[in-house]
């Protein structure tokens, strides 16, 4: 039985660990382009899975335990990344029949409409009816297309290229790559403002993720302040209610974010915030930049034995 290992690595009170789990999206059934997003069968089962071997808490309780030295053994919080609207259409009604409970950190720019930038790539491959795809006036190269292999690389690599770009560059490079496969606008991905009340009555929560998605290393101090700041306004707005929690977006210690943006959101007044480092959270743990983990297992044996290997590093890493 997991529990058993899992209560040693986390017993309850001031040696307890936490771990967050990360997730995206959940679609409704697989995508071949995107082997990697889980889907709701898939999701449903690994929720499953990890209700038997873990005490599920909301982030905000679970925070305050872990700091307080009351976290219960084998705790573990969910949350969600950028706002799409399978989040509340597919993701969170499968908690809620399940009786667990995620944070849902939102992308507020995007709640009026538009897409992510790494949609519109993912999506102008996914449509294009060109084999190659000559993107070598924006330093690309021709990129091949004809088969679901050759299209799942030129995604990876072109994320890759874009991802750390300045935003006017990444915008203008999204553009291009849009403008050559010569496809339309895709449909929308992103939750509305009511999706976002939504996920609140049905007892989840939400934090914020900035307004555009930005790599905030790539900011000046005064475009990541806005960033952040008018993220946790919006939603406030929105809900009516604090908001205490903000994820990084991207999310990897001195790569993406660094020190004078963890003293930005500790300024803005938040009570926590998370990266996407591996590891789980002890009380010795930096409260504003918390790891988080996504085991990429199919099987329950897997799965576990991953959640038990990030068990296992405590993460006290900072910026």
């Amino acid at each position: 039985m997991l529990q058993i290992p899992l209560t040693l690595l986390s017993p309850p009170g001031q040696r307890a660990r936490l771990t967050i789990l990360i997730f995206h999206r959940v679609l409704p059934r697989s995508d071949p382009l995107l082997p990697d997003v889980q889907d709701a069968k898939g999701f449903e089962a690994q929720m499953r899975w990890v209700r038997s071997w873990f005490r599920v808490l909301p982030l905000t309780v679970a925070v305050q335990a872990l700091y307080a030295g009351t976290l219960p053994a084998r705790a573990l919080a969910i949350t969600f990344d950028d706002g799409y609207a399978d989040n509340e259409e597919i993701a969170a009604p499968i908690l809620k029949r399940l009786g667990l409970t995620a944070t849902f950190f939102v992308a507020t720019g995007y709640l009026a409409g538009g897409h992510m930038w790494n949609d519109r790539i993912i999506e102008a491959i996914r449509d294009c009816r060109d084999e190659i795809l000559d993107l070598t006036r924006v330093g690309f190269g021709a990129i091949q297309l004809a088969s679901l292999a050759d299209r799942r690389r030129a995604i990876a690599a072109l994320l890759a290229c874009i991802k750390h770009l300045e935003p006017a560059e990444r915008s203008a490079a999204v553009d291009a790559v849009v403008e050559a496969a010569r496809v339309g606008a895709p449909a929308p991905l992103m939750m509305g403002p009511e999706q976002v009340r939504g996920l609140r009555a049905l007892g989840m929560d939400v934090g914020a993720h900035t307004v555009s998605h930005p790599i905030l290393t790539r900011l000046g101090p005064d475009a990541a302040r806005e960033e952040i700041g008018a993220s946790k306004e919006a939603l406030q707005a929105l809900l009516g209610e604090r908001i205490e929690l903000f994820a990084y977006p991207n999310g990897v210690p001195g790569q993406d974010y660094d020190r004078q943006h963890v003293e930005m959101v500790r300024r803005c007044g938040f009570a926590a915030a998370v990266s996407t480092a591996w590891g789980a959270a002890s009380k010795s743990s930096d409260r504003f930049q918390l790891p988080r983990f996504t085991p990429w297992d199919r099987t329950r044996l897997r799965y576990g034995a991953r959640l038990l290997w990030n068990m296992r590093h405590t993460n006290y890493a900072t910026v």
